[in-house]
């Protein structure tokens, strides 16, 4: 059975790291060498955590870049099984 409506990472970085590391938003992007609006807009849910992101996550000590990008692919996936698709002639003569 599949997750039901997983979060986004960025709400784990929101809600979980920067309690723990006990920093602000911009301490977290000064260290991290990333914009503090991009990383306002990713720890927010309007924008996805990308490969570099998640490497310099990894590289700060942050949990495992795979594991991070694992997180926004299952959210990713998520809202598209979510989303209302356009009907799917599914292919019937592949082995």
């Amino acid at each position: 059975m599949g997750q039901f409506n997983p979060p986004h990472p960025g709400q784990t970085l929101l809600e979980d790291v920067l309690p723990a590391l006990a920093i602000s938003v911009t301490e977290l992007a000064r260290r991290l060498g990333f914009a503090r609006e991009t990383l306002s807009r990713i720890m927010h849910g309007h924008a996805p955590i990308s490969p570099d992101l998640a490497v310099r996550l990894e590289r700060a000590g942050i949990g495992r870049a795979k594991v991070w990008l694992g997180v926004q692919a299952d959210y990713d996936l998520w809202q598209a099984e979510h989303r209302e698709q356009p009907p799917i002639e599914r292919f019937t003569n592949l082995s």
